[in-house]
């Protein structure tokens, strides 16, 4: 999916390039926060990645609760959980992730993808960020 036609069907838009998390991701991603970090129970943000962009495993910890919620809402993409094979992406999937679960999610080689990203409320909450998906990883993906 080329960038004008990816655009047209953002309806979040793509936001800012995320570069506070830069060191977390192979290639650029974009940030759009929807809610106010820290003001209400529930974060979204939309996360726009520019085809080939992922995102380094990583791990949502939490004692209770906890976990993220990926809610695609355009382009193509993956999701990856370890030891699992990955799983393709697009627009109206729903990705529920546990808490303490590694994993990593990005775009398509040949498209551009967004999805909402909701931090699920827990007990002690943090991200534990990890290892690049390599490109060699990366690169047997179909």
């Amino acid at each position: 999916m080329n960038k004008e036609e990816f655009d047209t069907l953002n309806v979040f838009g793509r936001g800012e390039e995320n570069s506070a998390f830069a060191q977390f991701f192979i290639g650029k991603s974009y940030l759009n926060p929807l809610t106010s970090a820290g003001e209400g129970k529930l974060f979204f943000a939309n996360v726009t990645f520019e085809p080939a962009c992922r995102n380094n495993w990583h791990i949502h910890h939490a004692s209770v609760g906890g976990g993220q919620i990926l809610l695609c809402v355009a382009g193509e993409g993956w999701y990856q959980e370890w030891g699992k094979p990955a799983r393709s992406l697009k627009a109206g999937d729903v990705v529920e992730i546990p808490a303490d679960v590694k994993h990593w999610h990005g775009a398509k080689a040949d498209s551009w993808f967004s999805h909402i990203a909701v931090e699920v409320p827990g007990t002690d909450t943090r991200n534990e960020w990890l290892e690049a998906v390599s490109d060699e990883e990366y690169g047997r993906l179909g």
